[in-house]
């Protein structure tokens, strides 16, 4: 007997192991129309919600014969934010078994604007909704748990479209959803800066229409008085729109100064000390192991240590060109680096820039 019990127990809890599974994925399939109850008792169900409804319905109205307030409803702020499931969804008989992972906790404001700021850092209500690809403008917007916004009708049409509740994006599964109007925030000012700059415009087109109507005097001093006057007005009008802070420009100004005093001393500091001898044996043997046989301006054979000795043949032939050697280890032709020099964009430059490494260099003729 006691077999057979220890044996019905097991079955008892692998039947309610396989129920728990089988409710579990129906519920997270969204597969509410199915219902494990008997059809007809829900049936019956239906019938009496619906006499129920009818009878509240049915109730007479009693006029009293007093005057109904007239104030107004209260008018909920257009802009506020606010948490489409605050309560977590009820838990399945397989989350309460330990078979899933309950749902997690609804965020708190905190943790909510901490999801927005990275929102807003990522700059997804300034680019399209992900799901049409079009503008957010004045339409209602969501925000993820998982900081991914969508429209709220696309978001929805998704979530039909696919049966489940999954971010188009992250694939992320039971999220939460916050109403936000960033989008339609930055669509009113994107209209309202358009307004004022076809405004200003029209402005600016009607002055210049009427300056260009005013015909200026003949006599030299009254139309150098008349053009002046002019240039001021127009100095003027360009000085009241845009606001510019003198001190502001003339730090930044002292700044680049700065800046740019600072490089020059670097470059002045890298490329006007002296090499020694030694250190140009040491910059023409590393040079010459790099086995560059020709110079990479005319792509000619260098005349290297002994090559520039005439050949007994060719007594008449011309002599080999003279080899620079910089100071980056890098091999040309002297006359070639010398028209690249005169070449070069920065002849105002005291400095120019090696063709291969773009460094600073000096330059060394080598003998032969």
């Amino acid at each position: 007997m006691l077999k057979k019990k220890g044996h019905s127990s097991k079955k008892d809890n692998l039947a309610v192991t396989a129920v728990a599974l089988q409710d579990h994925i129906l519920h997270d399939l969204q597969l509410q129309n199915l219902s494990v109850a008997d059809y007809s008792k829900t049936k019956v169900q239906k019938k009496e919600n619906r006499s129920k409804s009818l009878k509240k319905d049915a109730k007479a109205t009693i006029d009293t014969g007093l005057k109904k307030s007239t104030q107004s409803p209260r008018v909920e702020d257009p802009e506020k934010e606010y948490v489409l499931d605050p309560k977590p969804p009820p838990l399945t008989l397989a989350q309460k078994l330990g078979l899933f992972e309950p749902p997690p906790l609804p965020l708190s404001s905190e943790e909510w604007e901490k999801v927005k700021q990275r929102s807003i850092l990522q700059g997804d209500s300034v680019q399209p909704c992900p799901i049409c690809k079009e503008e957010f403008e004045l339409h209602p917007q969501v925000l993820l748990s998982c900081s991914h916004v969508f429209h709220r009708a696309c978001l929805q049409a998704f979530e039909k479209f696919t049966n489940k509740k999954t971010c188009p994006l992250c694939r992320k599964n039971q999220y939460q959803t916050r109403v936000i109007h960033d989008g339609a925030r930055l669509f009113k000012l994107k209209c309202a800066t358009r307004i004022q700059a076809y405004w200003r415009g029209y402005i600016v087109r009607k002055w210049y229409r009427n300056l260009r109507k005013t015909v200026p005097p003949t006599d030299a001093k009254l139309r150098k008085k008349f053009f002046e006057e002019k240039f001021s007005e127009i100095s003027q009008r360009m000085l009241c729109s845009y606001s510019t802070n003198i001190e502001e420009l003339l730090s930044e100004i002292d700044h680049c100064l700065a800046v740019n005093r600072s490089i020059l001393q670097q470059l002045d500091e890298k490329c006007s000390h002296e090499i020694t001898e030694e250190a140009w044996e040491k910059i023409q043997i590393q040079a010459l192991g790099r086995e560059s046989l020709e110079c990479s301006i005319c792509l000619t054979p260098l005349a290297l240590s002994g090559d520039c000795q005439p050949s007994a043949a060719g007594a008449g032939s011309q002599p080999a060109r003279e080899t620079a050697l910089l100071s980056c280890s890098h091999l040309f032709h002297h006359t070639c680096l010398l028209a690249l020099e005169e070449f070069s964009v920065g002849d105002n430059c005291p400095f120019h820039t090696c063709p291969l490494c773009r460094s600073c260099y000096q330059k060394k003729i080598l003998q032969c």
